[in-house]
């Protein structure tokens, strides 16, 4: 067994041990005599309710009162019963019910019916499953509910009578108490920062609770400095991540202010650095790029954020730690992964998708895509949108560039599958010069099993109208040739769906027509291209059926691989429209 098989069977071990022992822990902290408190837990009155920046639909009020539940893809209908005592038609649909995030819809349809409606929700939440139960009270669901008690408590206690306004609060900081003790449980990356900050908001928004203010900043600073990278990224590489932290962050940092208290300074650099990375990872259409587990762009969040970018500055090009980098290019945009895999404990959502890139045209087209994530309905999908297939890169003998973990345990205890492997050694350099601007990487993901390094070479021009590349296939071992059989190379150039694509004659060509009626056309030289089945999963409504351009060869054949996108002028755009018309046109017998 070689060094690095054993020194990744050893932070498997590990990874599982920890995973186990915090599960454990928190049914012990379940326990009766455990989750009881055996002192008075005093809270008179709330202080402040901070804000919630998720955008509200008060349509959906009237559905909630109608006892009618949709969340997640799935609907219940409650049919007179507690929606409470229904069994829940996925895990991911009992998160968001339990979660109460579904509050702010009530909030937005502001009445007395739709106050009296939450607090009765609330109410039978709290006296069916208020003491106990698995996911109410898993450390990431718990913090989402905090976090929506909090926020949305004007509407919850406007109106209240004594008995319920004292049982809320007296729910509420026995749950705060039980976070305090089980956040360290939860799960690495975003779920544990929410932790953070659920105790954080309570901290400073229930009176009694300000003897916790500095411990949990502390816990406050000690997870922003190992989340956050220097270049506002997040270490698990998922530009998501960003979205749903700021959604939090940015709240936190104004109830700092109202209690007149100073935010603590790691928690303003955070943000500071954040904001900038919104604009880096955005497509010239406004949709964010789809690596290591970004699904569906919240286009609603991402306007409301943006509007607390007070800098409004062009987005930079290198994003050095979080190892991304974006060409941009008389209004095309271009952005490129170019890292290698996160700590194994934040690699339960990452993708193999080394060298991929995702490119819009500069008339707001997006062109090349990677499938991405859908938004409901992960676990069914979460295989193949790992997988480097998925991704504009290339694959080598239908292989991805990192191995997962795809065992139930893992997927039990973890609550998702590690990655192991994958690129070790990530090489880039750049050029912008005045007429194009050029990104040269290569990564050693496929040196191990096949002995061969990728490199991909990227060349967009400076008016955005052209994007040049080249895939290079060398030999690990810094020979002239390739000494593997094993050399069936890939070339794959996902497309979004509003993308109509059409085979040309020559075998060597694909004319791409754009929802605004701009064509591009795609060109392989002397390879032929093929058009084949594709799936964009990170569209708003389900997965959506596309196609995608793929150059299948042989690295020892043809160990390098050129290829362009370039938007068609009217000249070349006539002969293109010729030679698909020749191709339509039945030909008669000499």
């Amino acid at each position: 067994m070689s060094r690095v098989a054993v020194s990744n069977h050893a932070k498997l071990s590990w990874l599982l041990l920890r995973g186990t022992v915090r599960r454990l822990a928190g049914r012990a902290n379940g326990h009766p005599l455990v989750r009881w408190p055996l002192t008075p837990l005093k809270a008179d009155r709330l202080l402040i309710a901070p804000q919630d920046l998720r955008t509200a639909d008060g349509t959906r009020a009237s559905e909630i009162y109608a006892g009618r539940f949709a969340f997640a893809g799935k609907v219940v209908v409650c049919d007179g019963r507690s929606i409470f005592e229904m069994e829940p038609p996925s895990d991911e649909w009992a998160a968001a019910l339990f979660g109460f995030g579904w509050l702010r819809h009530l909030r937005a349809a502001e009445s007395g019916i739709t106050r009296a409606n939450a607090r009765a929700l609330i109410d039978e939440w709290i006296a069916l499953q208020g003491s106990w139960h698995p996911l109410a009270w898993r450390p990431d669901v718990l913090s989402r509910r905090i976090i929506s008690w909090l926020c949305h408590s004007t509407l919850v206690l406007q109106d209240a009578d004594v008995r319920f306004y004292r049982r809320f609060l007296r729910s509420l900081v026995r749950q705060v108490r039980y976070l305090r003790h089980t956040a360290g449980d939860a799960r690495r990356g975003v779920a544990s920062m929410q932790a953070v900050i659920a105790l954080s908001y309570a901290a400073l928004c229930i009176a009694g609770q300000a003897r916790h203010i500095g411990s949990t900043t502390e816990r406050l600073k000690h997870e922003i400095d190992r989340q956050i990278l220097p270049d506002g990224g997040h270490v698990s590489r998922d530009p998501g991540a960003i979205i749903e932290i700021l959604l939090e962050l940015l709240p936190l940092r104004q109830a700092f202010a109202t209690r007149n208290i100073a935010p603590p300074q790691a928690l303003l650099n955070a943000i500071d650095r954040m904001m900038p990375m919104l604009r880096f990872f955005r497509h010239s259409e406004g949709t964010f790029a789809h690596f290591n587990g970004m699904g569906v762009t919240p286009a609603d969040l991402l306007s409301t954020l943006l509007a607390y970018d007070e800098t409004r500055g062009a987005p930079f090009s290198n994003a050095p730690y979080s190892a991304y980098h974006r060409l941009e290019a008389g209004g095309g945009v271009l952005i490129a992964d170019t890292g290698c895999a996160p700590p194994i404990e934040m690699s339960l959502d990452a993708h193999a998708g080394c060298l991929s890139f995702e490119f819009s045209s500069p008339k707001q087209s997006l062109i090349v895509v990677n499938s991405g994530m859908p938004a409901v309905g992960r676990q069914n999908w979460r295989q193949l949108a790992r997988a480097t297939a998925a991704h504009s890169t290339v694959t080598f003998n239908n292989a991805s560039s990192a191995r997962f973990v795809e065992l139930a345990t893992f997927r039990r205890v973890l609550g998702g599958s590690p990655m192991l492997g994958g690129p070790s050694k990530v090489t880039v350099t750049r050029e912008d010069g005045p007429d194009a601007l050029v990104l040269r990487a290569a990564h050693d993901g496929y040196a191990d099993r096949f002995g061969i390094v990728h490199e991909r070479v990227l060349t967009l021009a400076a008016d955005g109208n052209q994007l040049d590349g080249e895939d290079i296939f060398l030999a690990a071992d810094g020979g002239a040739q390739l000494r593997t059989a094993q050399d069936e190379f890939a070339v794959r150039f996902h497309l979004h769906p509003t993308v109509k694509a059409t085979r040309l004659t020559d075998g060597h060509g694909v004319m791409l027509m754009m929802p605004n009626k701009e064509v591009w056309t795609f060109s392989a030289r002397e390879d032929r291209v093929e058009l084949e089945d594709s799936v964009y999963l990170a569209s708003s409504e389900a997965p959506r059926r596309t196609a995608q351009i793929v150059i299948h060869g042989h690295a020892r054949t043809a160990s390098r691989v050129q290829w362009s996108f370039q938007q068609a002028q009217p000249t070349t755009l006539a002969g293109v429209n010729r030679r698909l018309r020749e191709e339509e046109e039945p030909r008669l017998p000499l």
